[in-house]
């Protein structure tokens, strides 16, 4: 059975595993810290080096790459970065790739590709369309609709974070650093020092009233944001993803009671709601499953 090698590009480190054909792997996922340069180098030349190092030990059949930032898929290269990746845009990754190695890349999104892998493998399965939410540093977005991803004209739709809700950015209002940035404003120095936005939780459970109204907060923002595209799209399965929502048994009642209290009639809310199952592979096999799919 034939191997690929996965690669999960993010702004601060680089997740990697071996995956046969049906997804599955005997190699516990590694991540490569990795700080973008001022030259922009630091991010491929950590990639090249973990392809050529797995070719020491495997034959692979493709190179699969999921990156943050917009992707042009079809040329497999980082189209805009912003500012969370200096010098990262205009990245041609899949060009750098097979002119060194002689193998067949593809490339796209990261918050793609963890749809692509949910709706493979995951929470999303025999789900024909769908939308998958990322809530972390920022809020990422991901759309399929009959089964294929929506890229939009200029490969920029599922921005989903830069949505306008209550006048902000959705990201600034119900991600994981504007919890824990809200959080931190009501707390003193002290008890805001190292916060996380799994402290964040730990402190709800224990009855921190702070957490659990900043957490109330967060949840009627998202649904803020959940409601409108359920208006838009009208998706079978909405999935929440991100590390905050490993917080599912605090989370789950919490954002259904939200939504129907938000959605204008129970006609608009058909849709079902999810928690993300793969985790830190849903990327790296979202990779996997786009690769198959343009060389098919």
């Amino acid at each position: 059975m034939k191997k690929y090698l996965c690669i999960d590009i993010g702004g601060t480190a680089i997740k990697y595993s071996v995956y046969n054909e049906l997804g599955e792997s005997d190699i516990a996922v590694k991540s490569a810290l990795v700080q973008q340069t001022s030259e922009g180098t630091e991010i491929m030349d950590n990639v090249v080096k973990i392809v050529s190092d797995t070719l020491e030990r495997e034959t692979i059949a493709g190179i699969c790459i999921s990156s943050a930032g917009v992707v042009d898929a079809t040329l497999g290269k980082v189209i805009y970065s912003g500012y969370t990746i200096p010098n990262y845009t205009g990245t041609p990754i899949k060009a750098i790739l097979e002119e060194k190695f002689a193998i067949p890349c593809e490339v796209e999104n990261d918050v793609n590709c963890a749809c692509l892998g949910e709706y493979w493998l995951g929470a999303g399965r025999n789900s024909s369309s769908l939308i998958c939410l990322t809530v972390g540093t920022g809020v990422g977005g991901a759309i399929m609709l009959e089964d294929r991803l929506v890229h939009g004209y200029s490969h920029t739709a599922g921005e989903i974070g830069y949505m306008t809700i209550l006048g902000e950015n959705f990201q600034d209002l119900a991600s994981t650093s504007s919890l824990i940035k809200r959080v931190a404003e009501r707390k003193n120095k002290e008890e805001a020092q190292g916060l996380t936005g799994y402290k964040v939780f730990e402190l709800a459970k224990k009855g921190d009233i702070v957490c659990i109204e900043e957490i109330d907060n967060m949840v009627k923002t998202l649904a803020l944001g959940i409601t409108n595209l359920l208006y838009l799209f009208n998706p079978e399965t909405l999935i929440l993803g991100g590390g905050i929502m490993g917080q599912k048994e605090m989370l789950k009642e919490k954002i259904d009671q939200a939504v129907a209290e938000t959605i204008i009639d129970p006609m608009f809310n058909k849709t079902t709601i999810k928690f993300a199952q793969k985790g830190n592979d849903a990327g790296l096999l979202g990779a996997l499953y786009h690769f198959k799919n343009k060389n098919s």
